[in-house]
C-alpha cells in the first residue's frame, strides 16, 4: 500500500467530530486524487470522486445509492458482501481484496482495500473503500470472453458437464439429449464465447465469471442464466 494510501487509512479510523453532516469525512476526500467512496452501513454509496467510478469504468453521478457488490462481477459478490459486512458489523478494521468490476477497462481487475471508519464513541458509522486497477498494458490485454446473451438451462447444464471432463455420450445419456444435441449447445456456446475448441470453451467460461468460484463440480452463478431465454 502506497503512503498516500496508509495516511487516508490512518486518518479514517476515527470520522470528524459530531456535525449536522452525517458523513462528515466525504465533504474532506471526494476531491482527493485517491480512488475513494463511502458506504453506509447498508452498504450502499453515499458519495465517490471521479477516480474511483473511474475504476469500475462508470460516471461518477451514478453511483451514489447504489449497493457497491452490485457494481461488481456475480462471481465475486458474495465474497464482498461478506468483507464489507464484516466491517459494517466491527467484527474487523480493514479488509484487502481484488474484484472484477462490470464496466472496467480492458477486464482488468481492481484491488479494494475496506476500511470501518467510527464514532467518538467507538462504534462504526460508515465504510471508506479505496480502489487501485489492475496496471495492464492496452497491448496485453485480451478480449473480454463474455456471453452476449444469457443461457438457457439447457446451455447452463452441458456447460458444466463440460467442465467437469464429461463427454458428448456421457452428457446426451445424463440430459436426455441426441448426441448431436448435446453438440448443438456445444457449438452454440464456443460460438458466445469465441472459443476454438471445449478446453478454451471452459477456460473462457471461468475468466467471464459464468462460474461459481470454488465449486466441484462446477455449477453455473444463478444469474448467469435465464430460464426464460429460449433455445437458440
Amino acid at each position: 500500500m502506497s503512503s498516500r494510501q496508509g495516511a487516508i487509512t490512518n486518518m479514517n479510523i476515527h470520522s470528524c467530530s459530531q456535525s449536522d453532516d452525517p458523513y462528515p469525512l466525504w465533504s474532506l476526500l471526494e476531491s482527493s486524487c485517491t480512488r475513494i467512496a463511502q458506504l453506509d452501513l447498508q452498504l450502499n454509496l453515499v458519495g465517490a470522486n471521479v477516480g474511483f467510478a473511474d475504476a469500475l469504468g462508470l460516471p461518477v453521478d451514478a453511483l451514489p445509492g447504489h449497493a457497491l457488490v452490485d457494481l461488481v462481477h456475480a462471481s465475486v459478490r458474495e465474497k464482498l458482501t461478506r468483507r464489507l459486512l464484516s466491517l459494517a458489523q466491527g467484527d474487523r478494521r480493514r479488509f484487502t481484496d481484488r474484484i472484477v468490476p462490470f464496466g472496467g477497462i480492458g477486464g482488468a481487475s481492481v484491488e479494494l482495500i475496506g476500511i470501518a471508519v467510527t464514532n467518538d464513541a467507538g462504534r462504526v458509522d460508515s465504510l471508506i473503500v479505496l480502489a487501485e486497477p489492475e496496471q495492464v498494458s492496452d497491448a496485453l490485454v485480451p478480449e473480454p470472453a463474455v456471453a452476449r446473451k444469457p443461457l438457457n438451462r439447457m446451455d447452463a447444464l452441458v456447460l458444466e458437464g463440460v467442465a467437469a471432463g464429461m463427454s458428448t455420450v456421457q452428457l446426451a445419456a445424463r440430459l436426455f439429449l441426441s448426441r448431436g444435441g448435446v453438440e448443438y449447445h456445444v457449438s452454440a456456446l464456443m460460438k458466445s464465447l469465441k472459443a476454438a475448441n471445449r478446453s478454451e470453451m471452459v477456460s473462457k467460461a471461468y475468466t467471464a465469471g459464468l462460474f461459481s468460484v470454488g465449486s466441484w463440480p462446477p455449477r453455473v452463478i444463478a444469474d448467469s442464466v435465464s430460464d426464460r431465454c429460449p433455445r437458440r
